[in-house]
């Protein structure tokens, strides 16, 4: 999915955006408060990755600003300041969660897939669409008992279809998710990736069909 990272540290921020990257998501990574606060103006992600110590606009006011406008994205702060009052405070202006620095990369990836698991009302790791199996954790497809192997972009695109069979997905929604700023995808891209996802697909009871002048959606057997 597509995550901002706002994380002026670049060592950290480049650790974080190399681990999202290798397991599919999308991240875009802002050093400034302020123009991250702008960039929330206008761009719709599945999760907010936020140091509170930022240049510009705190991570406390970004948040703060956020919440006032009544976009709900989930947030997890990232803090230095270990005291009781710091964590409560944001909390309590609407962050969904928090860790502490220093903290372990693993620990990050699980609580972002829990926070981006309950925006979609899900309970697990495990996401069950017709007779495709999706562990989100482990990043593995199976058909049966037949691992599909998809490279990081094509699990990120079946996993935004399975999460909402019969959902109509038009190319620029999926180009949002899939791409970040300056990767200079188009429409083109989308229809490459579906065109594999379909041929790794065959054989399953599900399948990705073109709603014409509209987009895509994934089709199973429940929903024919």
């Amino acid at each position: 999915m597509r995550i901002l990272l706002v994380e002026d540290t670049h060592d950290v921020g480049e650790a974080i955006c190399r681990r999202f990257e290798a397991i599919g998501h999308s991240v875009d990574w802002e050093t400034d408060g302020t123009a991250a606060a702008e960039i929330l103006d206008f761009t719709d992600y599945a999760l907010v990755i936020l140091d509170v110590m930022l240049p510009g606009l705190d991570g406390f006011e970004i948040l703060r600003r956020l919440r006032r406008a009544g976009n709900t994205t989930p947030v997890l702060l990232l803090t230095a300041r270990s005291e009781v009052e710091d964590r409560v405070g944001g909390l309590d202006l609407g962050a969904d969660d928090y860790l502490v620095k220093p903290f372990d990369f693993r620990e990050l990836e699980a609580r972002a897939r829990v926070l981006m698991r309950r925006t979609a009302g899900e309970a697990t790791n495990l996401l069950t669409c017709g007779d495709v199996i999706i562990d989100r954790a482990a990043r593995q497809v199976r058909l049966g008992t037949r691992e599909i192997p998809l490279k990081r972009r094509e699990m990120t695109l079946l996993e935004l279809f399975a999460a909402r069979p019969g959902r109509v997905f038009g190319k620029d929604e999926l180009l949002d998710q899939l791409f970040g700023f300056g990767e200079g995808a188009n429409p083109n891209a989308i229809e490459l990736y579906v065109g594999r996802l379909r041929k790794k697909l065959e054989g399953a009871k599900v399948r990705i069909v073109t709603v014409r002048g509209a987009g895509y959606q994934l089709v199973t057997d429940d929903l024919v």
